[in-house]
């Protein structure tokens, strides 16, 4: 008795693809089988039963019709009988043909070996190959796919649609689910080896000296130094006022044993009020003697960061080191941590600053796309040459997945897959076929009789 299985291939009759029911473990789901019947191909397979019902009565009927008709013509009934006796043996013959190649496609007739018969199941593969070359051929080519998405004009279509609000907001979600989502496969420790080995490569392999000259140079160039010795002469004269017993006890205890301590703390104080009154010049005077110095040191310095050797080699040196130690890289590798974590933040808050600006700009691509007929030749342009590139590279690969797929089906059972889609269809042939056959043999028969009369 034949099997069927349901949906998703489990037998009807409850036994499974690995032995009788129950022998599966519980909650594992059975391979899926492109061949298995679903309740869908069953209820078509139904369907084609009910049609070969209808064509096979025709059969009978015009066989009936033939007999009643022959034994009335040979008991003198009249002419018509003749008549209906030649339409109805026509018909029986229409009606066995179109069974006889209706059922060739998918089995022998009676199970006889007659030459080209069973055609579906012998010329399985061979048919998976034709379909795969027709696929190739008539939709996989090169200008098929230039045609086809010229004539739909993408670049417009796509404009007009991500110009829309609710498309904008849309395209905005799902580009940051599918941020978070690759955010959240990458491993942290890989990204920040890789983050880290990239940032210290690069470092390594530029020389800052020049740079930081230049940059020097501009900085004094245009003063921009000075707010920061300003900054620095206030804070020293206000930590010299809060400080003063310490500096003057730091120069007293730095004198020699031999001399009175009365004469030490006067050398200190004197000293104090000596470095008060220096860095408090130094803070209310902007022409300073010795932030001129300063300002020539800083130049001079700039000049040797990008013309002296050797102050460019010392810095190269001092770069390695502070690269190598520890704590940078530690640094470095947190960095990605941090970027992290802010950009999946962003991707998560509907309002945040991230999610506004690609709402934005999807919207003004939208809005330029519907307008900029050269922008839309481009994208359209872009589009048909990625499509071209992948149906001519890949187009091999594409047709092997329809012939390597149909290759791997059983033929009996796709056999019956087929005719259980195509099989009413099919019956209506040999239905034709008897009405169109009684209909012939009526036109021949009478032929016959006005010719022979």
């Amino acid at each position: 008795m034949e099997r069927t299985t349901s949906h998703e291939g489990t037998p009807v009759d409850g036994t499974s693809a690995g032995g009788p029911a129950g022998e599966r473990t519980a909650g594992t789901r059975p391979p899926f089988d492109p061949t298995a019947f679903t309740a869908a191909d069953e209820e078509k397979r139904r369907g084609v039963r009910r049609m070969k019902t209808i064509a096979t009565g025709a059969l009978l009927l015009a066989a009936l019709v033939f007999a009643l008709a022959t034994w009335a013509e040979n008991t003198g009934a009249g002419a018509w009988a003749g008549y209906v006796a030649a339409a109805a043996e026509a018909g029986m013959v229409g009606a066995l043909a179109d069974w006889f190649a209706v059922t060739a496609l998918f089995k022998r007739p009676m199970g006889l070996p007659i030459p080209h018969t069973a055609i579906i199941p012998t010329k399985k593969d061979q048919l998976g190959r034709s379909l795969g070359d027709f696929v190739g051929d008539n939709f996989l080519s090169e200008e098929v796919v230039r045609r086809r998405l010229r004539s739909v004009g993408i670049g417009s279509r796509l404009g007009a649609w991500l110009a829309r609000p609710e498309s904008a907001d849309r395209v905005t979600a799902e580009l940051s689910t599918a941020l978070r989502g690759a955010l959240t496969v990458l491993r942290d420790g890989d990204v920040q080896a890789v983050v880290g080995e990239a940032i210290t490569r690069r470092a390594h392999a530029r020389e800052v000296a020049p740079g930081l000259g230049r940059m020097l140079e501009r900085i004094v160039s245009d003063g921009g130094h000075r707010r920061v010795v300003d900054l620095v002469c206030v804070r020293a004269h206000d930590w010299l006022v809060w400080h003063s017993d310490s500096v003057m006890e730091a120069v007293a205890g730095g004198a020699p044993g031999w001399t009175p301590r009365f004469v030490d703390r006067k050398v200190g104080e004197r000293v104090y009020k000596e470095l008060l009154r220096f860095v408090g010049e130094m803070r209310d005077m902007p022409d300073h003697p010795a932030r001129e110095a300063l300002d020539r040191f800083l130049r001079d310095f700039a000049a040797d960061l990008q013309s002296d050797d050797e102050t460019r080699a010392r810095v190269e040196r001092l770069k390695s080191e502070i690269l190598a130690r520890d704590e940078v890289q530690d640094l470095i590798a947190s960095a990605w941590s941090a970027v992290r974590a802010m950009v999946v933040a962003a991707a998560e808050d509907e309002r945040s600053e991230l999610r506004l600006r690609v709402r934005s700009s999807v919207l003004s691509l939208g809005a330029r796309l519907s307008a900029d007929g050269g922008l839309q030749g481009k994208v359209d342009g872009w589009i048909e040459g990625a499509a071209a590139h992948v149906v001519t590279t890949y187009r091999h690969e594409i047709t092997s997945l329809i012939t390597e797929t149909i290759e791997s089906w059983d033929a009996e059972h796709t056999s019956r897959k087929i005719e259980a889609h195509i099989g009413r269809d099919l019956q209506f042939i040999r239905i034709n076929g008897t009405v169109v056959g009684a209909l012939a043999g009526l036109a021949i028969h009478t032929a016959a009789q006005v010719l022979g009369g």
